[in-house]
């Protein structure tokens, strides 16, 4: 080999390097707090904040993970929704209610993701590149304490939407909210109205400001009976925002079958917002790039580990 070559390889060799050690001991660490305005409330009503938790993904010892969750209570939001795949190991469980404890003092929602059931299992990371990256459950896989778990927020006033609708009290608004359990797992099974009256009659019914859609993970499926179903809002996670993102391109993969260019962020669904050019009738959704990884693919690259307070605002005009 040329000497020129030997270099181009070794230059190569040098910058993949370097990529690597960033991925997994610097930017897999970096938490980031995003801030959102999504225009959805009546006209005239106050804004009101919540804090998106997704994707925690939580082990023991992950002391500083814990601590800058616990730390977002200082935000002071009107609401929490938590959107699953909270912890990673059979021992997380103190963890992660200490993270969580100061945010159950508020009013929330939440519902599980396939990493809040079992514990995940080793297998080839080449395999989050692909356009559909799941396995069959195995049978030996070690099933999370999740019921515990489900049963600890609901003791502290959360909103278990699994496969369940459910209203709450925020900040003197009746918040309608609909839920569906995890459909990477196919879990997932809508729930239906009470009656058939339309998406407005709807939210009359329940005297409701805001009717809120909440998933894990973002299929397609879910999001559209979620729009059907007259959501305001949908919020998800489950995506890690690709995790392994090129500069200026974003996204590989999102995990699932929503498009890379919605891999995390606020987005409309299933185009542009109404006030956009073919994006009539289209719903705000938000999907959180979540704050971890599985334990046997602790990397993140150009897409940090987040949380998300959105400011729900009054629609303009």
């Amino acid at each position: 080999m040329a000497p020129s070559a030997r270099q181009a390889v070794g230059g190569l060799a040098l910058a993949g390097a370097g990529a690597l050690a960033w991925a997994s001991l610097v930017e897999v660490r970096w938490y980031a707090l995003r801030e959102v305005t999504v225009p959805v409330l009546p006209a005239g009503q106050e804004p009101l904040r919540i804090l998106h938790l997704s994707d925690l993904h939580l082990t023991p010892g992950q002391r500083r993970k814990v601590d800058w969750v616990r730390d977002l209570a200082s935000l002071d939001v009107d609401m929490v929704v938590d959107t699953g795949d909270n912890w990673a190991h059979l021992e997380a469980m103190p963890a992660l209610l200490e993270a969580l404890e100061p945010h159950l003092a508020k009013p929330g929602a939440f519902v599980m993701g396939s990493n809040d059931y079992v514990a995940p299992s080793a297998k080839n990371p080449a395999r989050y590149l692909l356009p559909d990256a799941r396995l069959p459950r195995l049978p030996t896989a070690a099933e999370l304490p999740w019921r515990e778990l489900a049963a600890r927020f609901r003791a502290a006033g959360w909103k278990d939407l699994t496969n369940r609708r459910d209203t709450l009290d925020v900040a003197g608004r009746r918040i309608s909210l609909v839920g569906v359990d995890d459909p990477h797992l196919d879990l997932d099974r809508f729930p239906a109205r009470d009656d058939q009256t339309d998406p407005v009659g709807l939210r009359a019914e329940v005297d409701a400001d805001l009717h809120l859609g909440v998933a894990h993970a973002p299929y397609r499926r879910v999001l559209d009976e979620m729009q059907d179903d007259g959501a305001d809002l949908i919020i998800a996670g489950h995506t890690h925002g690709g995790q392994l993102a090129v500069p200026f391109f974003g996204a590989l993969v999102t995990n699932c079958d929503l498009d890379r260019g919605r891999a995390k962020g606020l987005h409309g669904w299933p185009g542009a917002r109404p006030d956009s050019p073919g994006g009539a009738g289209s719903t705000w959704m938000h999907v959180s790039g979540g704050l971890g990884t599985s334990p046997y693919a602790p990397l993140r690259f150009a897409c940090r580990p987040e949380a998300t307070v959105l400011t729900l605002a009054p629609v303009a005009g």
